[in-house]
């Protein structure tokens, strides 16, 4: 090979050299590029997702929305927003008022064990009932009226109970029952009322309420989940000295066993309801 020759291929050498570094190089910066584009969209998309977060959890829940949403009252209710639940004969003479809570399970166990005595006093006209109900086992802070975060059964199912009102006393006094039966009541753990199937199942066991189109609807629509909670705010704003559930009051007194505690059996309500009456 001639000394021409072998420095023309020396030089055709290093330019293939140069173009395959430049063109490395080139390679080298779009990927850096593409990296720190990626890396951009990331941090706006977690930025995005945090502000999402941050958003959603500070937006009203549905439950908190309704507080200032316009009650329907249901029928066979008086008072402010409906919340006077008085139900029995006119003859009767004095009214049990009655705290409950739906999802409580001591209220379940009087109603299993003392329901039917509370249920043949009012026929017989032995006295009235008023009803009061609160919804602090879903986290609801009683005597403030704010809404907790433990569930919504028990707001759901006032507002299932309300749907039942409107149908009628019976009916209301009936499914209150059904939702407090061993067969239906969950544990206090179980936020099982916070499903409106549920609720529109265990209604079907009450004659009035079995396959009651104007009742499901109520409850799947929410017409009285307004009235639900502002019946909740009446129980947390009461003046009897109520605290918690099952409560008896008569005369404005609470009516309690000689241990501090609501009458449990048929022969302490009895009694406790007997002397009420004579006071």
């Amino acid at each position: 090979m001639s000394k021409r020759n072998s420095q023309a291929s020396k030089s055709a050498a290093r330019e293939r050299l140069r173009v395959e570094r430049e063109r490395q190089a080139k390679r080298a910066k779009a990927k850096r590029q593409a990296l720190v584009a990626c890396s951009v969209v990331g941090v706006l998309a977690l930025a995005g997702g945090i502000g999402y977060a941050v958003v959603q959890a500070n937006k009203p829940s549905y439950w908190e929305s309704q507080k200032d949403d316009k009650v329907v009252a249901p029928a066979n209710t008086t008072g402010t927003d409906g919340t006077t639940v008085v139900i029995g004969k006119s003859s009767a003479k004095k009214t049990l008022k009655v705290y409950e809570d739906p999802r409580c399970p001591v209220c379940a166990q009087f109603e299993q064990t003392v329901g039917s005595t509370v249920q043949k006093d009012l026929d017989d006209g032995k006295f009235k009932i008023q009803y009061i109900g609160g919804t602090f086992l879903d986290g609801d802070s009683l005597g403030k009226g704010q809404i907790g975060s433990r569930g919504e059964g028990s707001k759901n199912a006032m507002s299932a109970m309300g749907a039942a009102l409107n149908v009628s006393d019976e009916a209301f006094l009936e499914y209150k029952t059904a939702l407090y039966s061993t067969k239906y009541h969950p544990e206090e753990t179980d936020d099982k009322f916070k499903s409106d199937d549920y609720l529109i199942k265990v209604a079907n066991t009450v004659s009035a309420l079995k396959n009651n189109k104007a009742f499901q609807n109520a409850v799947t629509s929410g017409k009285y989940d307004a009235w639900a909670l502002a019946m909740s705010k009446t129980f947390d704003t009461n003046k009897d000295g109520v605290t918690g559930t099952p409560s008896f009051v008569m005369n404005g007194k609470i009516l309690s066993t000689s241990d501090g505690n609501p009458p449990m059996t048929v022969a302490d309500f009895t009694s406790l309801v007997d002397a009420a009456l004579k006071a």
